[in-house]
């Protein structure tokens, strides 16, 4: 019944978390979810009142742009400018997306022929490499390690590798280590892609949950990038915005319009209310997003501090709203949290294999529910 390429296709790692999630309620199981990187605050509320007054004007209701309305992409471009000093042209440089996971799992489409290479760090957001094997292209995995602070080795892809290869996805503040990276590793990649003539994807979901007066850049910060790749946003994590699906997709004029091709035979862009609506959080006060950052902080201080306070070694993140820890065995680790704890963490083998090992906590619950977590682990034998 189904297609070959379904064969090769690996479970969707939450949709999996989500079913022993929904299992163990039906057990009556109180839950402390740390799994998926869900923020639990609301979408500000003059973000909401902008989406209602929007979805009252019937002019909304018609099909969008393809590419995103005009006034969405010069309020990205604005954005860009005042928080990067990036400059980009609206019209050109600047694609709306249905989220960014939509524009990741879109963008092997448009520069990868089968057979071709992608190169994907590892562990990695799980859509990398789900977007290759339908693009029908060979993913090579880029290994993240403790000892080079998950940054990936780009000296080490074998040569013959390198010659296969037409696109690169990395993203930093990082999902799922929490790692962040210097302007010199941009730089380093963007030389790296003009000498292998390789299409650069940066996922910059994260830039702006950032903690202890860290500020994390932009991939196109750097001379040259836009003529390498493109970066990919959201305001999904920013904003509280995950159920909305809004997100942009910025770079040189080349490589996004080969996505928007892509996109204009697949979609019908995002619903134009939801366009202004994202307009108003790019172009009021960031004040909601400071807000949103001094409570995960304060998240992240109570969880880091009680792992250690359990004999954990884990490091404190300067951004994401995640902590990334090693374990010996990151789904042993994981089975026994949920079923002698109540208590969901992410196995880091489900983010590639070298995530074994490790485990990731999100901090998407509030610092009660985070202390009483840290309480039933307590009761835990880890050894």
């Amino acid at each position: 019944m189904y297609a070959k390429r379904l064969d090769n296709l690996p479970p969707y790692l939450f949709a999996q978390i989500d079913k022993l999630k929904s299992e163990k309620r039906a057990q009556g199981i109180d839950i402390i979810d740390l799994g998926v990187g869900d923020p639990d605050l609301p979408t500000p509320s003059h973000i909401v009142d902008s989406l209602c007054e929007a979805a009252r004007d019937p002019s909304t209701h018609h099909y969008p742009d393809y590419t995103g309305m005009l006034e969405y992409r010069e309020a990205v471009a604005t954005w860009y400018k005042r928080r990067f000093n990036v400059s980009l042209d609206a019209k050109t440089e600047v694609l709306a997306l249905i989220g960014s996971k939509e524009g990741i799992a879109h963008v092997p489409e448009a520069f990868v022929n089968p057979g071709d290479v992608v190169l994907a760090t590892d562990p990695g957001y799980p859509v990398y490499k789900t977007s290759t094997l339908f693009a029908e292209g060979k993913l090579h995995e880029l290994p993240l390690t403790e000892e080079n602070n998950f940054l990936p080795d780009l000296d080490a892809i074998p040569k013959d590798v390198l010659k296969k290869a037409k696109l690169l996805f990395f993203g930093y503040p990082n999902n799922p280590t929490a790692a962040t990276a210097p302007m010199s590793f941009f730089e380093e990649v963007v030389e790296f892609a003009k000498e292998n003539n390789i299409v650069v994807v940066h996922d910059n979901a994260y830039s702006e949950i950032a903690f202890d007066g860290y500020k994390a850049p932009s991939f196109l910060q750097v001379d040259g990038a836009k003529e390498v790749g493109m970066e990919m946003h959201s305001l999904s994590k920013t904003y509280n915005m995950t159920g909305w699906r809004l997100g942009m997709a910025v770079g040189g004029e080349e490589v996004i319009a080969g996505l928007g091709r892509i996109k204009t035979n697949i979609d019908s862009g995002a619903f134009n209310a939801i366009q202004r609506a994202g307009i108003t959080a790019l172009t009021s006060s960031q004040q909601c997003v400071a807000d949103s950052c001094k409570i995960y902080q304060e998240r992240r201080d109570v969880l880091v501090s009680g792992l250690k306070s359990l004999g954990f070694d884990v490091p404190t993140p300067k951004a994401t709203f995640y902590v990334w820890m090693r374990v010996n065995d990151s789904m042993k680790f994981a089975e026994k949290m949920l079923n002698e704890a109540g208590i969901v963490v992410t196995p880091g083998v489900g983010f590639g294999k070298n995530g074994d090992g490790y485990v990731r906590f999100a901090i998407t619950r509030d610092v009660s529910r985070i202390k009483e977590a840290i309480d039933r682990m307590g009761r835990l034998n880890f050894e």
